[in-house]
């Protein structure tokens, strides 16, 4: 006889079973390798296309932004397409893991190269095709691999801070694999001297490549039995008929805390975004240090940010997600502000600001992806359908379009403040006062400014855990309702 939630006792028990440890961390390793690959272009893929391409910085940022206008489309159209997907052997969302790994990881690799021509590097417009044609079929496979990975933190647990935890081990692995991209980037640089950039990159998008290949096989395997379990549940319980995909669109953003949450989101990650790119050009050009100096800065940023992930975790059972978030924004805050006035004799101080602003990164990784289950759980409630594809693709593309718009500003910003590009090989060139100027503009008041949205919004966002609590109550009822019906 089935139980309240519609699963046989044996797997009912299993799945309320609390996640195992080796469990969370095959899942965590499912954004090792979609982490690394990003992280990359967001520290250095504006200041290779401008320092080693030789592409101005106006057309380098927007590069990634006319990528995300094909984004727009695939995001929830695989959103839709996962939660639609059947397997018997993988579940619904493990498949697009599965066999989109490896194309995910060539694409990411030739995003580096620079193609030539009878030897010869062809013009700017040529480069500028050869990577927005990468850049957009790059990005469909890792909305492949990355919104099913997403999709699946609903399905593992309904716990409301076993949810927190898990996305604790996601962005430990996330900002893990932040801060080996980044020490792979330090040991190359020091390893192959500045005039073969060129080669420097090569070397540092193959290796990161093929971790990410493995790392997602990884995440697949380990995951796999208790995906399975979710997934027995899910095909029991009776669900209404299948809502075409503009009516849920319109439901999805018709759900009040949903729009908190995506705002909050883009928010947080456009502050992250402009600060990741333009730090490269502020260790640079403002502090007047060397390249090798710029992992070292953003391993400060990161690696703060990764100790700090399980604290927030802990200090969220107690105070609530909001408060946790409030707290970190805070001191990101006061970070940016003080980079603003940093001048090149500060090294100290820069090291303390960098790692205060690690304190607030970790929080806007942690806090808006924890919130989104929930809303998830009351569209559920609301409409009878689990469609975690739907909303994660909505997320999935505001990540994107974050990182988009932060190049696209950042590039523009840098052109028009006559920042000087330097052609493939050559000596990087000192910039004029007015782009000086404009790096210290994006490093403090641009971020700033978008965090500030972002609390408004957290001030206001209406699921506390008390609110969750009475959602999920009332999932259990209607599934016990359901079952009983289907019995007689």
């Amino acid at each position: 006889m089935p139980s309240s939630n519609g699963l046989p006792p044996t797997a009912r028990s299993e799945y309320e079973r609390p996640l195992g440890f080796w469990t969370k961390m095959a899942f965590g390793a499912g954004d090792l390798g979609p982490a690394m690959n990003a992280n990359l272009v967001i520290f250095f893929q504006l200041v290779f296309l401008t320092n080693v391409a030789g592409i101005p910085a106006g057309l380098a940022g927007s590069i990634l932004l006319v990528s995300k206008i094909w984004d727009a489309v695939n995001d929830p159209i695989v959103g839709v397409l996962t939660d639609k997907t059947q397997s018997k052997r993988w579940g619904r969302r493990l498949p697009w893991l599965l066999y989109g790994a490896l194309p995910f990881g060539i694409f990411s690799f030739l995003l580096w190269i620079l193609p030539r021509f009878g030897g010869e590097l062809p013009n700017v417009w040529w480069l500028l095709t050869y990577y927005i044609i990468i850049g957009a079929i790059g990005q469909v496979f890792y909305t492949v691999v990355n919104l099913p990975y997403t999709a699946m933190t609903p399905e593992l647990t309904q716990d409301y801070d076993e949810r927190t935890q898990l996305n604790s081990f996601r962005f430990a692995f996330s900002i893990g694999g932040s801060l080996l991209s980044l020490g792979l980037a330090l040991g190359i640089f020091e390893l192959i001297p500045e005039s073969q950039a060129e080669l420097q990159y090569l070397v540092i998008a193959a290796l990161t490549s093929g971790i990410s290949i493995l790392a997602l096989y990884w995440c697949v395997l380990g995951t796999r039995k208790r995906a399975l379990v979710f997934e027995a549940q899910r095909i029991q319980v009776p669900t209404e008929k299948a809502i075409p995909l503009l009516e849920q669109l319109k439901i999805a953003l018709s759900n009040r805390p949903f729009l908190f949450v995506i705002g909050i989101y883009l928010c947080s990650w456009l502050a992250v975004q402009i600060t990741a790119s333009i730090i490269p050009y502020f260790v640079i050009n403002v502090m007047e240090l060397k390249q090798t100096d710029v992992p070292l800065v953003l391993i400060g940023v990161q690696g703060t940010a990764l100790l700090m992930l399980f604290v927030w975790g802990l200090l969220s059972k107690r105070l609530g997600k909001k408060v946790v978030y409030f707290m970190g924004m805070s001191l990101w805050i006061i970070a940016q502000i003080g980079l603003f006035f940093l001048q090149p004799s500060q090294l100290v101080l820069m090291y303390g600001l960098a790692t205060m602003a690690g304190v607030g990164v970790s929080t806007a990784y942690l806090i808006p992806w924890s919130m989104l289950p929930d809303v998830i759980e009351l569209d559920e409630l609301q409409t009878g359908q689990r469609r975690e594809g739907i909303f994660y693709g909505f997320m999935v593309l505001l990540q994107k379009l974050g990182l988009a718009l932060g190049l696209f500003f950042v590039g523009l910003g840098l052109q028009t403040s006559g920042f000087i590009e330097a052609a493939a090989g050559e000596p990087i060139p000192i910039q004029p006062a007015s782009a000086v100027q404009a790096i210290r503009l994006a490093i403090g008041p641009l971020p700033t400014l978008a965090l500030i949205v972002g609390l408004v919004l957290t001030y206001y966002y209406p699921i506390s855990r008390d609110v969750h609590a009475e959602i999920l109550l009332k999932l259990r009822e209607r599934r016990l309702k359901e079952a009983s019906e289907t019995d007689d």
